[in-house]
C-alpha cells in the first residue's frame, strides 16, 4: 500500500489538469496583492507627476529670477555709466559763474590801468571760488606749525630748525591738502622741521 500511496502522491503533483484548475481559481490573498500593487503603482505615478510639476515650477522661478537679475545688472551698469558721465556736472555748473567773473576781470585788465580796482576784483573772484568749493564740502587742511601727521601730510623734505618747538612740526606748506565732506582727497605737501 505504501507503493500506491507513493504513486498517488506523485500523480497529485504531476497532474497537469489539476494544476490548470488551481491556476484558474484566484485566491483571495492574490487579489489583495494585485490591488496593493496597483494602488502603489498609482501612488508612484501621482508622486512622479507631482515631482515633475514642482520641478517645472522651480525651473520657471529660476529662469524668471535669472532674467530679473540680468536686467538688474544691465540697468545698474547703465546707471553707473550715466552717473560717471554727469558726476561733475553740478560742480562744473556752479564754477561757470567764477569763470564768467574771471572773463570780466580779464576784460577789465585790458581796458583799465587802475591796479587797486583790479586787485579788488581778482580777490572777489578768488573769494567766490573758495565759497563755491566750501558749499560743495571742500575744506582746506590747516597744517602750518602743526605736528606732522602721516594721515594728512606728505613730507617733501626736512630742514634743520633752531627753535626746538618746531621740531617734528610743519614749518612750510608747499601745497595745501583738502578734504571733501571730511574725507581726504589730497595730501598736503609740507616741509618738516628736524
Amino acid at each position: 500500500m505504501s507503493k500506491n500511496k507513493k504513486d498517488m502522491q506523485e500523480n497529485d503533483f504531476n497532474n497537469p489538469a489539476e494544476e490548470l484548475v488551481n491556476e484558474q481559481q484566484p485566491s483571495p490573498a492574490g487579489e489583495k496583492i494585485e490591488e496593493n500593487e496597483i494602488s502603489d503603482s498609482n501612488e508612484e505615478i501621482e508622486n512622479s507627476q507631482k515631482l515633475q510639476s514642482e520641478l517645472a515650477e522651480q525651473k520657471d522661478k529660476y529662469i524668471r529670477l535669472f532674467a530679473e537679475f540680468d536686467n538688474y545688472k544691465r540697468r545698474t551698469s547703465k546707471e553707473a555709466i550715466e552717473l560717471r558721465q554727469t558726476a561733475g556736472k553740478e560742480i562744473i555748473v556752479s564754477l561757470l559763474d567764477v569763470l564768467d567773473d574771471m572773463d570780466r576781470a580779464e576784460q577789465q585788465m585790458k581796458e583799465s590801468d587802475e591796479e587797486q580796482m583790479l586787485k579788488e576784483g581778482i580777490l572777489l573772484v578768488f573769494d567766490k571760488f573758495r565759497k563755491i568749493l566750501q558749499s560743495k564740502g571742500v575744506k582746506a587742511i590747516k597744517t602750518l606749525h602743526t605736528e606732522f601727521d602721516v594721515e594728512k601730510d606728505e613730507a617733501v623734505s626736512e630742514i634743520q630748525v633752531d627753535d626746538k618747538k618746531l621740531k617734528g612740526k610743519v614749518v612750510a606748506e608747499l601745497q595745501k591738502g583738502y578734504l571733501l565732506n571730511d574725507k581726504l582727497i589730497r595730501f598736503a605737501k609740507v616741509v618738516v622741521g628736524k
